[in-house]
């Protein structure tokens, strides 16, 4: 079972239709929409200040989101994904955006809608961006927003809405392996 926990007298909510993994944590003042996931590993630490999740959103594995006590806030629009171990530290970041894998967003940055940020990027506190594609360390705009890039990065959260109904429909079961231990099968 996930650690949803209720901290300083803010239980988190989660919208309906959502898949939450075993080991994700979600504590605080954390709101997610309808039809997101939160995967294996992934921290929503909602304990300085709110996180608000909008609808369709993914949180990938290993991703952690947080923010400066009482100075920022980590809000995401309509139809993200997050990669795994991306970090979002007291961002926005709009609608039909992809967090590359292992990205960082530092406080104060603001993802415009129709982006994509590379894996490993660090997009640097304070940055405001354009729609457009980034990439680097720090991240510099590669390519300028298009449909195209708007289309990709909403693909991207589509096809996470079929993962997730594989994981609340599927069929599995925790299994006992000689000399492994318990896993799931």
């Amino acid at each position: 079972m996930a650690i949803i926990r209720r901290l300083n007298g803010i239980t988190p909510k989660i919208g309906k239709n959502c898949f939450v993994a075993e080991n994700a944590v979600i504590t605080g003042d954390v709101e997610i929409g309808d039809d997101c996931s939160i995967w294996y590993g992934a921290v929503l630490r909602g304990d300085v200040n709110p996180i608000r999740l909008g609808n369709r959103v993914n949180i990938q594995d290993g991703a952690v989101l947080h923010t400066l006590h009482k100075r920022s806030v980590v809000e995401i629009g309509d139809d993200v994904s997050v990669g795994h171990n991306a970090v979002i530290h007291g961002a926005k970041v709009g609608n039909d955006v992809l967090v590359g894998m292992g990205a960082i967003l530092l406080d104060g940055v603001e993802v415009a809608d129709g982006s994509i940020i590379a894996a490993g990027a660090v997009v640097l506190s304070n940055s405001k961006l354009e729609p457009g594609v980034y990439a680097g360390v720090p991240a510099k705009q590669v390519k300028s927003g298009s449909d195209a890039i708007t289309e990709a990065a909403h693909r991207n959260a589509a096809g996470y809405m079929g993962y997730k109904k594989w994981h609340i429909e599927g069929d599995y079961a925790f299994v006992d392996i000689p000399d492994i231990g318990t896993v799931c099968e």
